[in-house]
């Protein structure tokens, strides 16, 4: 029997795997796990000059639904609160920038299944 990811192993391997597909995209990884008091950023990216944030959702099964669609509402304006803060601490504030989420539906050994890039699917001002 193929042994089962922890819980905290599948979301660092599905990381890895977001990176490895944003990498291979021709983005410029800037930061891993990022954070500060308010909130964490997964992956903080570039892209011909774009700052790109991104949340990486990986779940093993589809019983509560799709990972993409385990983003409420709260973690949404997180996400825009640490993206402001990230830019702030970087002296990027007037870049351009987005949120993106890589969602990633794996097996319990990890193998992916599905894995879905989706351009800024947060909207922040």
């Amino acid at each position: 029997m193929t042994p089962r990811l922890t819980p905290r192993e599948l979301g660092i391997h599905g990381e890895r795997v977001a990176e490895e597909r944003l990498v291979g995209l021709g983005y410029r990884i800037l930061d891993r796990n990022w954070s500060w008091p308010g909130g964490e950023l997964d992956l903080v990216a570039e892209q011909n000059g774009e700052i790109v944030f991104v949340e990486v959702k990986a779940r093993r099964s589809q019983t509560f639904g799709p990972p993409e669609e385990s983003i409420t509402r709260a973690k949404r304006e997180k996400l825009i609160q640490t993206a402001h803060v990230y830019l702030g601490s970087v002296k990027r504030q007037d870049s351009p920038w987005r949120i993106d989420v890589v969602a990633i539906d794996m097996e319990r050994d990890g193998t992916v299944i599905r894995l879905e890039h989706i351009v800024s699917a947060v909207e922040g001002d």
